[in-house]
């Protein structure tokens, strides 16, 4: 029973965090476009978040596995929820780019050490379901956060909008304390004080676990290229949409929303269905038919086609992040979760800037559905490679369970 109690409260805390990322996020662009009347300044937005990953993640990993992570939540939600309030109250577009940054810099740290108080409290058997469960209410917030967003914005402004993801931030970190904490105290745990000789070592330790568990690091890389190659065709989603199908605002937002029911659907089946999902099963259909659902969304030629890959990517991309989270949770330490997320985060966000700038440039030179679909057909070569490796042998299910 006390172990139902810390999950459910847990995912409560997930639920309001991800409900209000949504409301922050749709009213942060519309507050800077008010305020600039410009494109480029919201775009600077979505470039801020990597550069931050590229700024924290060297020492944040060397920071987080000696820090109890039940603490370091907490902090960070208060942080976030302070630097967030002071965004509406900015005098220019310059220092609300600065505050942005730094939320930024707060999220990136605080993901994770979610993930290692997520694997320490959650037992080995219960984080397949957990990971599931956890899939469906961040697809709830897909789903709905749009929608709170345009109530709020209808009653009242997006600076008002800014300020209740402040106030839900503060609510995550209250349903936090009322959580166990789940770090045992050490010596290592205590050492705080960041050094060059101790994050030296730091990256010397996951150079070692990388070279002693090569199969762990090529699913790991996997789902990195997944998730790169995944944003990247999602930065020019939009003008997919609106240039090439010339379909409207409303239609738009409606296949928004459908892509949130494929993720909300999936989430489902696969809450419902854990304990006949294995692993790899997950990891491999699921990637694969991700990189289909791209293919046959930047291939329509109408509305209908559109919403089939688009319906397909959130309900596939679902089964292959729960395979992944699990993997990762069952393989790679905790101890040393912080250090090697991190450090291979800023291989993420590096190519996330390449390939994402790369993309966004062919596509002024070219058409936007062309640059689209030669994307997906590489992405393609990211699921069948998944696929194949997660069925390439018999053994391979009981190293990925």
């Amino acid at each position: 029973m006390k172990n139902w109690k810390n999950r459910s409260l847990l995912l409560v805390g997930i639920g309001t965090s991800t409900l209000g990322g949504w409301v922050y996020l749709i009213a942060l662009n519309l507050m800077v476009l008010e305020r600039t009347e410009s494109v480029i300044a919201v775009s600077v937005l979505y470039i801020l978040g990597p550069l931050a990953t590229l700024f924290t993640n060297f020492w944040a990993g060397s920071f987080i596995d000696r820090t109890n992570s039940k603490h370091l939540m907490i902090v960070l939600d208060i942080l976030r929820a302070a630097l967030i309030g002071f965004l509406p109250i900015m005098p220019s577009i310059f220092y609300v780019y600065i505050l942005v940054f730094f939320i930024n810099v707060a999220s990136t740290m605080f993901e994770p050490t979610s993930m290692v108080y997520m694997t320490k409290l959650i037992r080995e058997e219960d984080r397949q379901r957990f990971n599931a469960l956890r899939g469906l209410i961040l697809s709830c917030g897909t789903l709905f956060g749009p929608a709170v967003a345009g109530l709020l914005f209808f009653i009242g402004s997006a600076e008002n909008a800014i300020y209740i993801n402040s106030l839900a931030l503060l609510v995550s970190a209250g349903i936090l304390l009322l959580l166990p904490t789940v770090d045992l105290q050490s010596s290592e745990t205590d050492s705080r004080i960041l050094s060059w000789a101790m994050v030296k070592k730091d990256i010397s330790l996951i150079y070692s676990f990388s070279y002693s568990n090569t199969f762990v690091i090529k699913i790991y890389l996997l789902f990195i290229a997944m998730l790169v190659m995944m944003t990247s065709l999602d930065s020019i989603e939009a003008a997919f949409i609106k240039q090439s199908l010339e379909l409207s605002d409303t239609n738009y937002g409606l296949l928004l929303s459908l892509f949130g029911a494929g993720i909300l659907l999936g989430s489902a089946i696969n809450t419902l269905f854990t304990k006949y999902l294995a692993v790899n099963t997950l990891i491999g259909y699921g990637s694969l038919g991700t990189t289909i659902g791209y293919i046959l969304l930047y291939s329509s030629q109408d509305f209908m086609s559109a919403v089939i890959g688009t319906v397909l990517i959130g309900f596939a991309f679902t089964f292959a992040n729960t395979g992944y989270l699990t993997f990762y949770q069952n393989h790679v330490p905790a101890s040393m979760m912080g250090r090697f997320s991190s450090l291979f985060g800023i291989v993420q966000a590096f190519m996330i800037i390449v390939l994402t700038g790369g993309i966004g440039l062919a596509a002024t030179g070219a058409s936007v559905q062309l640059v689209g679909f030669i994307g997906s057909l590489v992405f393609l070569t990211v699921g069948l490679l998944a696929w194949r490796m997660t069925f390439r042998r018999s053994s391979t299910a009981l190293e990925l369970g």
